[in-house]
């Protein structure tokens, strides 16, 4: 019976509850958003991390690479997770300013970084980074402007009240914490960011040991030691996507300068049948693991055009998510050429990363040269300019003069069958 009765009671307060929602006009459905589970919930489902963004395309967390242009052709920045892979180019002059801008990326956004290297010292590739532009009169100027106008811009915006959401454009160089930065090469990035931001270094002739054994992994001690030393840094300052620790998160930046080279240990530049020509694919693939797991995006150089045996080249790529070239004119035909006179070489958009999938894009971009300015590195897409001699415009008036006559009298009709009519 005291089970019957706080049923029906149960039934009564339900019931009742249905007719108090009926009369207050109430659904029972309830919108899922912060209306329904307030701020709080609605704002943990997508966590903003700082100098990222979102993918229009897949939804896919992107980095900036430092070069907005270069972002742009990448279809918005470097996906979180993934491998940037830089082809070196003859002179190794060009190549170190896209690892640079990476690495300033990260300090100017508030990354961690990780610094690998064979050659130098990671202390010193940081002092080598370029300045951001930061105009703090501009901005000063900007901020007083806002203030002195603030009521006068409120009266005029009660027009039109619903463009007060629209974002106000700014015509000046200011840093920011948002997404992409401008550089200038000419100044070094100041010793107080460098001091402030949080970074590691792998310098090889530090880390490495004479006593060290990896036969059993087909390893040269230099990869394995960095693999390691990749690992712990993901692990133990909470990188690992799959075991996140409670703190606010942010992305880990790696940067692997002149991967490859004999440096390392890797003889793949040496001879073109190497013995240790699957050492470097074996480290891409263990890398790539590390990253799908992990809140970090890596950039790695390479130098490709010392490698003799194209299967390895080709084994490097397929391992990689984005392959940038560069190709300078310093030395070739190219640097004297007029058509080329205002660039100092091309970039090759090789492979861009489809993620989930079997296959990777491929860009559509095909002609991008690069500039070095006394301030900036530029990247443009490759104008040639008109060839309006009088040479050219003969040959061209002869070529159409011959087509014509070998046109039939028909629609569509030619003579001999050379030349074909196209609709």
């Amino acid at each position: 019976m005291a089970a019957a009765g706080t049923c029906g009671t149960g039934t009564r307060s339900t019931g009742s509850m249905v007719a108090a929602a009926s009369t207050n006009n109430v659904t029972s459905f309830q919108r899922r958003g912060p209306r329904a589970s307030g701020a709080d919930s609605g704002c943990s489902r997508l966590v903003s991390i700082a100098g990222t963004r979102r993918s229009v395309r897949n939804g896919q967390l992107l980095v900036s690479t430092g070069l907005p242009a270069l972002d742009q052709f990448l279809g918005g920045g470097l996906a979180v997770g993934t491998l940037l892979l830089i082809e070196e180019d003859k002179y190794n002059i060009y190549s170190p300013l896209l690892f640079n801008y990476f690495l300033a990326e990260g300090i100017a956004s508030g990354h961690a970084l990780l610094v690998a290297s064979a050659k130098e010292d990671p202390a010193d590739i940081l002092q080598k980074l370029p300045a951001p532009l930061i105009d703090h009169s501009y901005k000063k100027e900007c901020d007083e402007d806002i203030c002195g106008h603030k009521m006068e811009s409120d009266i005029k915006m009660k027009i039109a009240w619903r463009y007060q959401l629209f974002p106000k454009m700014e015509g000046g160089p200011v840093l920011s914490s948002g997404f992409g930065h401008d550089y200038d090469i000419s100044k070094r990035i100041p010793q107080e960011l460098i001091e402030t931001s949080k970074w590691h270094g792998f310098f090889l002739p530090e880390k490495i040991s004479s006593t060290f054994n990896v036969e059993s992994c087909s390893l040269t001690s230099g990869y394995m030691k960095l693999l390691q030393f990749i690992q712990n840094i993901i692990y133990e300052e909470g990188f690992d996507g799959s075991n996140p620790q409670k703190k606010q998160k942010n992305i880990l930046r790696i940067g692997i300068q002149n991967l490859g080279s004999p440096l390392w240990g890797d003889d793949i530049c040496c001879a073109e049948n190497c013995d240790a020509s699957h050492s470097v694919t074996k480290f891409l693939y263990i890398l790539r693991a590390l990253l799908r797991t992990s809140l970090s995006a890596c950039i790695i150089t390479v130098p490709t055009h010392l490698i003799q045996n194209k299967a390895v080249i080709a084994r490097v790529t397929n391992l990689s998510d984005t392959v940038v070239g560069l190709e300078s004119f310093i030395g070739s035909e190219k640097e004297t050429n007029p058509l080329y006179k205002d660039y100092h070489g091309l970039i090759h958009i090789r492979q861009i990363p489809r993620l989930n999938n079997l296959i990777y894009d491929i860009s559509d971009v095909k002609d991008l040269a690069f500039k070095l300015k006394k301030k900036l590195f530029t990247i443009e897409r490759l104008h040639l300019p008109p060839d309006l001699s009088d040479t050219v415009s003969r040959s061209s008036k002869q070529d159409l003069a011959e087509s014509a006559k070998l046109l039939g009298p028909g629609c569509g009709m030619t003579a001999g069958g050379k030349k074909h009519l196209d609709f």
